[in-house]
């Protein structure tokens, strides 16, 4: 069924309308003569500052998932919200469909048409003659999957349809308008067979609406007519791989070294929640399990992606450890946390599932692979790509996959993609649109098609080693909507974004699960257009964002989706390493494809003054370890000590959180963390310092011995050299290196060299073997009893007269002579 008003009639119309409410009587009009938003689209409330009068809401749409054993009728229940200034009357709401999904990106763009694009349309239904301000209103859509009869979504083919549920109202002191919609995808994997009947509903306003009934519930009489299945296309089952992160914003406390002996501490006890019953993280790791008994094919295609910041987390909670009351200073005061049962039992869950499971690890903490690759600090590079496999193996008691990487922005410059070949070939899972054509490629449609058995494996252009496997963008968009918190990831082009928060968690629900049916349910042809659509049957990878507020209901329903899949033939599961492997192999194909990294990427990027703070402490961080001491027999090793700062900086350049509603505080908590770690850094150089024992040193001799205390008051031996600021007078013999012991001091015994007898101020300060300052210096002042050059010359000068007036007597006795100087004291 089509718009049954025209313009003109629906302009006068609500003129009509206006001049009735105004004269105090409420028009009943039939449902075929309300004004349509297509009608008046200029009334329709799409500009965000604009007034809005009413909030509409779906809750509940059944079936989710059409197949040959649904329900023929489509029912959508849900809520019109009065959050305006003023009152609404006459609030009515009807159901509108709009052409198949013919192309993945149809699959965004479709639901921010105009509702003028949602041409096949059901009948107006009342909710309220007068909806008050703060009042809310439940309504029931009802419409057939197909009738001759009466207004259908007049679906008779499988497919993905977009649906528009449209709320039309008066306000006071305006006129008739459409104040708001909701829209949602609607998988259709088969269309049933039914019956139908009609029938005469009252609607509230006078009218009357026709409904369906299937022929199994025996009420049919002569007016039925039959409508046969249409089953599935399984000829051409498309290759599903899907990734199954499981992941969380950083929780551990910033700028706290590592101890060895003292439990970690987190930021607040949100993981507690989560990794218990109920709980997000329980939910995500539950809907795998009831999945491997359920439909266990389903998991050949699966593979768990673990951040291991997660992990290490987990694992430390599992033994007492702490929350602090304020975030702002990770080393105040803290309370014991209550997560400790939870995390054990969901750790020996995950280790239990990951035995059987494809396993891979993803990087550190989520961390912005564009700003490590600016950074090239080569310790920061391992500890975000290589350590995150040897933390995820070491935990989980697992061989994770190897030569795969998963950006969390799902996109990589060139750069970036130097630095993940840099240590040997590796493929990475990217968005479609991260390469030039990407769609094109991964549809089958380019005139360079990939080689990949598939089709969905690709040489990366100017980077030796560096092959993609591709994802389904708009299938990640939908999928990173789902949940608490929903994201639009950076790869989604302007043209397909749009307010996530004015849909509700349903419908968002809706849209996964349609962008789940539809690369199994690609038509052939395209409804719009009448041109050919690319074949179905490729290899196909789902990405959700690895940080994924999906609940455990959400979950459940994705995984539900991927087994109604498997079960009636449209998919076959495909392994992760078998995909990975299939691009690897085209790593010398002729034709190679360009990385493509869009401004959003960069906006929702690690922020420059984060990537500067890191870049200044990664080097501080790499010149201290190199002068601490390792101890085979030390409880606590170099790298232990500094690692925890070392994954703070990765913490602190993480994406996660930067793309939802929060971004501001995730890019805040970010530039706090860098913050935490510079002051953290400061203090284990600080901690390490040179003391006199006396103010004043007196020397009995020019070249007496300085005495001096070095303290080190880090848990781990540090190496350090003795620089010292003194006059020219003064020769300090140069000591070497010195080892101090961890939490403990040594005398340093400084050969010294005076020839002054004034007071003389020396300044003694401890420093790295490569030069770094340590700690604060002390100052001397030293005071020598020798006269030194001055007494040598007076000494000298004496010594030789009188070696001369000695000489001359004895001169004079030789001779017999009398001696002059003895002139007058002769008897």
């Amino acid at each position: 069924m089509t718009v049954v008003v025209s313009r003109a009639g629906a302009a006068v119309l609500a003129v009509l309308v206006l001049v009735l409410t105004t004269a105090g009587v409420t028009p009943l009009l039939p449902t075929t003569l309300l004004p349509t938003a297509s009608a008046n689209p200029a009334a329709a409330q799409t500009d965000p500052d604009e007034p809005r009068f009413l909030e509409l809401s779906i809750d509940e749409v059944t079936p989710q998932t059409v197949t040959l054993t649904s329900e023929s009728v489509v029912t959508v229940r849900g809520t019109v919200a009065n959050i305006g200034d003023r009152d609404v009357e006459d609030v009515w709401v009807r159901l509108q469909r709009a052409p198949v999904v013919s192309d993945s990106a149809a699959l965004r763009t479709s639901l921010s048409l105009d509702q003028a694009g949602f041409d096949t349309v059901g009948e107006f239904e009342e909710v309220a003659d007068r909806l008050g301000q703060g009042e809310r209103a439940d309504f029931e859509l009802e419409l057939p999957l197909r009738s001759d009869l009466v207004p259908s979504l007049d679906i008779d083919t499988p497919g993905v349809y977009p649906l528009l549920v449209n709320v039309n109202g008066v306000p006071e002191y305006g006129g008739a308008a459409r104040l708001d919609d909701a829209r949602f995808l609607l998988p259709v994997l088969a269309v049933p067979a039914s019956d139908e009947v009609t029938e005469e509903t009252e609607t509230g306003n006078g009218g009357s609406r026709g409904t369906t009934r299937s022929s199994d519930d025996g009420q049919l009489d002569r007016e039925e007519k039959a409508f046969p299945a249409v089953p599935p296309d399984v000829s051409r089952p498309a290759a599903v791989t899907m990734l199954w992160p499981l992941a969380d914003r950083p929780r551990l406390a910033a700028g706290v070294a590592g101890s060895g002996t003292e439990p970690v501490r987190l930021v607040d006890d949100d993981l507690a929640a989560s990794l218990t019953e109920g709980g997000r993280l329980d939910g995500l790791l539950r809907a795998v399990e009831d999945t491997a008994r359920t439909e266990p094919r389903v998991l050949e295609g699966l593979c768990l992606a673990v951040d291991p910041d997660l992990l290490v987390t987990v694992a430390n909670m599992t033994r007492d450890y702490l929350v602090v009351e304020d975030p702002n200073e990770p080393t105040g005061d803290a309370r014991p946390g209550s997560g400790t049962d939870a995390a054990v039992a969901w750790l020996e869950r995950l280790r239990a599932l990951a035995a059987t499971t494809c396993t891979m690890a993803v990087p550190f903490a989520q961390v912005d692979l564009t700003a490590l690759g600016d950074l090239a600090d080569s310790s920061l590079t391992d500890s975000a790509l290589e350590s995150p496999a040897a933390i995820v193996d070491s935990i989980l008691g697992v061989t994770s996959t190897p030569g795969v990487m998963w950006p969390d922005s799902g996109v990589l410059t060139e750069k970036t993609g130097s630095m993940l070949a840099a240590d040997g070939p590796v493929t990475a899972l990217v968005s479609d649109n991260a390469l030039e054509g990407g769609r094109a490629l991964l549809a089958g449609t380019s005139s360079t098609p990939s080689t990949a058995p598939g089709g969905n494996g690709f040489r990366i252009s100017g980077v030796s080693g560096l092959t993609a496997a591709l994802f389904d963008s708009s299938a990640s968009a939908a999928l990173a909507g789902m949940g608490t918190d929903p994201q639009t990831p950076s790869f989604v082009p302007s043209s397909a974004r749009y307010d996530l928060s004015r849909d509700s968690s349903t419908a968002r629900l809706q849209d996964a699960l349609g962008a789940l049916a539809w690369p199994a349910m690609v038509p052939t042809v395209s409804e719009v257009t009448g041109a050919a659509l690319p074949a179905a049957g490729r290899s196909v990878l789902f990405a959700p964002p690895q940080n994924w507020s999906a609940s455990p209901d959400d979950a459940a329903s994705v995984l539900s989706m991927l087994s109604t899949l498997v079960r009636s033939g449209l998919t076959t599961p495909r392994p992760l390493a078998a995909l990975v492997d299939a691009a690897a192999n085209t790593a010398n194909d002729p034709t190679a494809s360009m990385l493509v990294y869009p401004e959003q990427a960069i906006t929702d990027g690690a922020s420059a003054a984060v990537v500067s703070e890191a870049e200044e402490q990664i080097g501080r961080l790499d010149a201290i370890q190199t002068a601490l001491v390792e101890d085979p027999q030390a409880q606590l090793t170099p790298q232990q000590f500094t690692a925890p700062l070392r994954e703070d900086l990765l913490r602190a350049m993480s994406l996660a959180g930067r793309r939802g509603a929060d971004a501001d505080g995730a890019y805040a908590t970010g530039e706090h963390r860098a913050s935490e770690v510079r002051e953290a850094v400061d203090d284990i150089y600080d901690a390490v310092t040179v003391i006199s024992t006396g103010g004043v040193y007196t020397l009995t001799s020019e070249q007496s011995p300085l005495l001096l205390t070095a303290r080190n008051d880090l848990p781990v031996g540090i190496t350090v050299r003795l620089q010292v600021d003194a006059p020219d007078t003064v020769d300090i013999t140069d000591i070497g290196p010195t080892q101090l012991p961890p939490r403990g001091s040594r005398t340093l015994t400084v050969p010294a060299q005076i020839s002054d007898s004034r007071n003389l101020r020396l300044e003694f300060a401890l420093t790295t073997d490569s030069g770094l300052p340590l700690g604060s210096s002390t100052t001397v002042t030293v005071r020598s009893n020798a006269y030194g050059q001055i007494l040598a010359v007076v000494t000298g000068c004496a010594g030789a007269l009188l070696l001369f007036l000695a000489g001359r007597r004895l001169l004079h006795r030789f001779r017999g002579e009398p001696d002059p100087a003895d002139e007058g004291y002769e008897k």
